[in-house]
């Protein structure tokens, strides 16, 4: 929820398809290219990522330039999101519950340009409320 794994998806969809795009353009027409097809070079690209060691070698330099720089990119930004991703599932739990509100606040103050004036104006109600809030816990306590 707090990791950006939905954005980092998109991203990493985005370059698959620049990168593979790219290289079947700079593949085409090379007789001995073996990314033939379109659909030749998005497999590459899937299989470039994976680390797998399947994916067809470009014949051209400019491709084995492309091809390499989408393996580092890629590899980055999938493998660098998985691990952000677990990591903060798993360490969610070792802060306190007042740790994840305060967190939680200040991820979605973040936001605050996206919203309307009528959600603006719902989010000054429930700020109002916890402020009353606060000033009767602060009152309780000085009775106590």
């Amino acid at each position: 929820m707090h990791t950006p794994f939905l954005q980092m998806l998109i991203v990493l969809t985005a370059l698959w398809l620049l990168f593979s795009v790219s290289l079947f353009a700079v593949e085409r027409g090379d007789p001995g290219s073996p990314i033939t097809t379109l659909i030749d070079a998005l497999y590459w690209g899937v299989a470039a990522l994976s680390t797998a060691g399947i994916a067809d070698t470009p014949a051209t330099q400019v491709a084995k330039v492309l091809g390499g720089t989408w393996i580092i990119v890629g590899s980055a930004i999938f493998f660098g999101s998985i691990v952000a991703t677990i990591t903060t599932y798993f360490m969610r739990p070792l802060q306190r519950p007042a740790r994840r509100i305060i967190d939680t606040i200040e991820y979605n103050l973040e936001q605050l340009d996206e919203l309307s004036v009528d959600e603006l104006d719902i989010l000054k109600e429930t700020t109002d409320t916890l402020i009353e809030h606060v000033e009767r816990a602060k009152e309780r306590q000085g009775e106590d």
